[in-house]
């Protein structure tokens, strides 16, 4: 089971930060992203073993992937929001290791979380 919290509402140039809850074993765990009308898309994996991170070109240099391994919480850091980041976000898992690129495919997750709102007003 996952649980994600943190999101709301923010104006543009703003920050939140997500966070997701998860059990048992994690081999790498990542958050995604769906817009109103648009298909699921990747924003961020972590691998949990030694924290490398890997993101979707439209997020690097202002969101953060992070884990707490002690509480087994990812988090998301999104500072300078755009209105184009306004979409329900989902954190997924995964109990198995891979290459930290492969957790971008939404197939090496398992378990994903029910999404919180972000919506960025302009």
């Amino acid at each position: 089971q996952l649980q994600a919290s943190g999101g709301g509402l923010v104006q543009a140039g703003g920050s939140l930060r997500l966070s997701c809850a998860a059990s048992g074993r994690i081999g790498g765990m990542g958050w995604f992203r769906q817009a109103p009308g648009k298909d699921r898309e990747f924003v961020a994996a972590i691998r949990w073993a030694d924290g490398g991170a890997y993101y979707s070109n439209s997020v690097t240099g202002r969101f953060t992937i992070s884990r707490d391994k002690a509480k087994n919480t990812v988090y998301l850091q999104m500072n300078s929001l755009k209105p184009e980041d306004t979409a329900v976000y989902y954190c997924a898992s995964s109990p198995r290791s891979y290459n930290i690129g492969h957790y971008a495919g939404s197939s090496a997750h398992d378990s994903w979380g029910q999404g919180t709102q972000v919506t960025v007003s302009s």
